[in-house]
């Protein structure tokens, strides 16, 4: 009997998570030749070649935010992300930097204005699918386990965690396709994201047991009644009282699945990695250690 052929997958990268986490695990010592740090540069540049010699992806794309403040998000719900401090000017110049390694290495990075890196990597994941491959999403963001479907993975790769629609529901005591609803009742204090007052995670975790989502629990909040936990003539207040701000936070924490893509993602060439690469990757500020590293994962997985 023939085994049955393997689905192709397409990775699908967060930057945002690893610039972020290279700039406050490493040293702003960390600097070019003209005393500017790269600590983010340098993290971000060594993530790629540790991923791309570890998985030698076939179909690939990175994802960027443009602005904290400028998503449609931000157009209906002014207060989205509102409270978090503006990005040091540091680490603004070194995500261009980081866009720019992308773009050296033949990965255009997805990125605009009106949309984030979560709807690029929502968008872009849709659109393979429908091409039959499975998506594989590098983050660490749980705002993106809402687009697992079955055969689908998320990696935290810093974290050397893989989960699957069925980890999802073992970890977070929710479905893959729930976790929208856990936000719009939880809320997410790191996005601004209200949610609904008084209910907690036991609580979400329950109502979203007894109910397939937020629809269901407003069609029949008697049920609610029935639940068992403590308090849950109050819970069934929390909700009434809090509808609106559900609403809110479901609309602000579901990742869009229309922003703009150039269709499905076609294979990935690496640049040569030749004397050419290496002074560009000089020019932009990363250090020959860290550049040999790079290019010795594109040499590795050039003739793949």
């Amino acid at each position: 009997m023939n085994q049955p052929v393997e689905k192709p997958v397409s990775y699908l990268i967060d930057a945002p998570v690893y610039v972020f986490r290279a700039y406050f695990s490493l040293p702003d010592s960390i600097t070019d030749d003209k005393g500017h740090p790269v600590n983010a540069l340098y993290g971000f540049a060594g993530f790629l070649a540790d991923f791309i010699r570890q998985s030698a992806p076939e179909y690939l794309a990175v994802a960027f935010d443009e602005s904290l403040s400028s998503s449609f998000r931000n157009q209906f719900y002014p207060a989205y992300k509102a409270n978090r401090p503006p990005a040091p000017e540091d680490l603004k110049e070194q995500f261009i930097r980081c866009k720019d390694l992308c773009e050296l290495l033949n990965l255009p990075p997805l990125v605009g204005a009106e949309f984030e890196a979560d709807d690029y990597i929502g968008t872009q994941a849709r659109v393979e699918r429908e091409l039959g491959r499975r998506v594989c999403i590098l983050s660490r963001d749980k705002d993106l386990l809402q687009l697992l479907a079955e055969g689908d993975e998320y990696w935290d790769y810093a974290g050397d965690r893989r989960l699957g629609p069925a980890q999802v529901l073992n970890e977070w005591g929710v479905r893959a396709e729930q976790i929208v609803d856990y936000l719009a009742l939880c809320g997410d204090k790191v996005d601004n994201i209200p949610g609904v007052k008084g209910v907690g995670d036991k609580a979400t975790r329950a109502l979203l047991g007894r109910f397939k989502d937020l629809d269901a629990i407003y069609q029949d909040l008697d049920a609610v009644l029935e639940l068992p936990v403590r308090g849950a003539a109050r819970l069934q207040r929390c909700l009434i009282e809090g509808k609106p701000e559900a609403l809110i936070s479901r609309r602000l924490a579901t990742i869009s699945l229309e922003a703009p893509v150039d269709g499905p993602l076609q294979t990935w060439h690496p640049p040569p990695a030749d004397a050419a690469l290496l002074q560009a990757l000089s020019d932009l500020g990363l250090g020959s250690r860290i550049a040999d590293k790079l290019t010795d994962a594109l040499g590795a997985v050039s003739g793949r």
